[in-house]
């Protein structure tokens, strides 16, 4: 059996049991009832009326988005209608925005159901896309346990918030 060994999520191992256990709650939750004007902050870079696309703060991948629904839902069986089909669909449309904006090869693209399936906030469905190039992986995890990650959060964030404003019918 082969290994994926990615020690730099070990951050994100450690900043979300903090997170967790100072605020108890869920983070997409927290963003949705926040006012817009906060969204930059909270890396919220589109709000639609059944999803919403957050940036990932410990991204894999420069552009590593979360799609979700707006409900608080732990199950694909637990939502129906535009709920379960609206952020597919934005998952679709994030990935034309991203193939004009950073032109990746491939993407993962996937939803961890459950905490035993990987999900780090369990209670809230959020599907991850994750932007991927020919050759993307490189020494720098290998030796020094550094991921590089080629432009800050919010830098991206204000081109992607652009570019959907510059796609006419797509509003941030």
């Amino acid at each position: 059996m082969e290994r994926l060994w990615a020690p730099w999520r070990a951050q994100y191992i450690r900043e979300a049991s903090r997170v967790e256990s100072a605020e108890p709650g869920c983070f997409l939750c927290d963003v949705l009832a926040a006012p817009r004007e906060n969204d930059r902050s909270n890396l919220v870079v589109w709000r639609l009326p059944h999803s919403v696309v957050v940036l990932n703060r410990f991204p894999y991948n420069n552009g590593h988005l979360l799609v979700a629904p707006h409900l608080h839902r732990g199950t694909l069986g637990e939502l129906s209608g535009d709920d379960l089909t609206a952020p597919l669909e934005t998952v679709k449309q994030v990935i034309a925005v991203l193939d004009r904006m950073i032109r990746p090869q491939a993407y993962n693209i996937g939803l961890n159901q459950g905490k035993a399936a990987g999900a780090g906030l369990p209670g809230h469905l959020h599907w991850h896309v994750v932007p991927r190039w020919d050759g993307d992986t490189n020494f720098m995890p290998v030796l020094t346990q550094t991921k590089v990650i080629v432009e800050s959060l919010h830098e991206f964030y204000d081109r992607f918030v652009s570019e959907l404003s510059s796609l006419g019918g797509l509003t941030p």
